[in-house]
């Protein structure tokens, strides 16, 4: 969730537009690693496949159709749902509308404090942790990073500074893709391959930009650990089909409260 999350954020925070395909990246990030599985590839191999991939598919996306909605974000938002539908339709004929399961490269448990713990599930967290230290080391310790940050905190000034915003938006769309690509194929073996996968993720992730706040690497971080914790936490006090519900109504009151979110920087 963490992955999706950051990179719809960084997308939403820089160019202005939420991105309504970012679920079916995920999806195709999970099509990916059932493909190499299927033609005789390991599961993992698929996996480091992906993000390439989808990157490769987000980046000829926004060259070729996202890049014409940014003077219109309302317009963005239906353009890339319509973007979505179709790379989702497409997935399900592909797949013949059915589930696929597909094999977890690391097997078993082991036992953690008294409690049982699946070894790909741990391995699924060690990834995403180090990928998200990875991520804010670009942006914070590069030049690239500086630039992104640039253009996240003032758009205007940093083409004015000489920043040609063209191709570093293009490589910040390909880059969220990717993010949204690697969690698809970390977690395909845990909820199966099927065409609405993206679904869920894109909900959950524009309830978590929207909760930690638009314009900062910490603020969608943040707000994904929160709706993460609650989506965690309240099935242990409640039936899961109310936990969800619960879930979104308490992400709406506090967005409701703090319309900018957790974290809010000027500019964005």
């Amino acid at each position: 969730m963490v992955l999706v999350v950051l990179g719809l954020g960084i997308v939403a925070s820089m160019m202005g537009v939420f991105n309504f395909a970012h679920g079916e990246f995920v999806l195709l990030g999970a099509f990916t690693v059932w493909v190499a599985e299927r033609n005789g590839f390991p599961s993992w191999a698929g996996m480091l496949a992906a993000p390439f991939i989808v990157a490769a598919i987000g980046w000829l996306l926004e060259r070729t159709v996202v890049h014409r909605f940014y003077a219109s974000p309302v317009v963005g938002m239906l353009g890339t749902y319509a973007i979505g539908l179709v790379l989702r339709e497409v997935v399900r004929g592909l797949t013949g509308g059915q589930f696929h399961t597909v094999g977890e490269p690391v097997g078993g448990s082991f036992d953690l404090l008294g409690l049982t713990v699946p070894a790909w599930r741990s391995v699924v967290i060690l990834v995403t942790l180090a990928v998200v230290l990875g991520a804010w080391l670009l942006l914070a310790r590069t030049t690239l990073g500086l630039q992104v940050r640039a253009a996240l905190e003032n758009p205007a000034l940093a083409r004015a500074s000489g920043i040609s915003t063209t191709r570093l938006y293009a490589a910040t769309f390909a880059f969220g893709a990717g993010l949204a690509g690697l969690a698809g194929a970390l977690v395909v073996p845990l909820f199966s391959l099927f065409a609405d996968l993206g679904l869920r993720f894109l909900v959950q992730g524009f309830l978590s930009v929207m909760l930690g706040g638009v314009g900062s690497f910490e603020g969608p971080v943040l707000g994904s650990a929160a709706i993460g914790m609650l989506s965690a936490g309240l099935p242990w006090v409640v039936p899961p089909i109310l936990a969800d519900v619960l879930v979104f109504v308490l992400a709406l009151v506090v967005i409701k409260l703090r319309p900018q979110g957790f974290i809010h920087r000027k500019g964005a």
